[in-house]
């Protein structure tokens, strides 16, 4: 009797963990932290969230594209977590002066890209920032150069610190005017 009772806990044994061999594993959602977001090497064929963004007070011209989760987002709503936007930052072309030449709409001429910038949203994404009192919800930023691969020397702080403001807007900046140009 100890013997077929036994063989039947170790056939039944032998079948649940050759179930669970053959089950593969729930797949894992990335976990970042800031600065450790890499820049989606597809990003360019993503929609755009808004683009020849003038900055007169840095000289710059910036075009930001966003994922197709974050772009399936409705005006009124938080982006969903799996949103990424990406940032790349110009250099306004120069006069000789040093002046930033204006095209004949009168922006500003984009020159050289400078760097690149990444923010995403995920679960938990946001519990790891430091101080705790510059998180912005579970969004995530890094800096890169303009090869997109070294990172850039810009302290994420002030990346935060400036989009704390608007908890009102999921922290992101331009929220209305891209729900207001967005075409689909």
């Amino acid at each position: 009797m100890k013997c077929v009772r036994w063989v039947v806990t170790a056939t039944i044994l032998t079948t649940v963990l050759m179930g669970c061999a053959q089950t593969p594993p729930a797949p894992q959602a990335q976990q970042y932290k800031d600065s450790e977001l890499p820049v989606p090497a597809d990003y360019k064929s993503w929609p755009k969230f808004l683009s020849e963004i003038q900055r007169t007070d840095t000289k710059q011209v910036r075009e930001i594209y966003i994922n197709p989760i974050g772009h399936s987002t409705k005006m009124g709503e938080a982006f969903p977590n799996g949103t990424i936007s990406v940032m790349e930052i110009y250099k306004a072309r120069e006069a000789a002066d040093g002046t930033p030449l204006k095209g004949a709409d009168g922006k500003f001429v984009k020159g050289d890209l400078l760097k690149v910038a990444v923010m995403g949203k995920g679960a938990g994404w946001g519990e790891s920032v430091t101080p705790q009192d510059l998180r912005n919800g579970d969004w995530i930023y890094a800096m890169y150069m303009a090869d997109g691969k070294t990172k850039a020397p810009d302290d994420i702080v002030t990346c935060r610190a400036c989009h704390l403001p608007l908890t009102d807007k999921d922290y992101i900046f331009r929220y209305d005017e891209y729900f207001q140009k967005r075409v689909n």
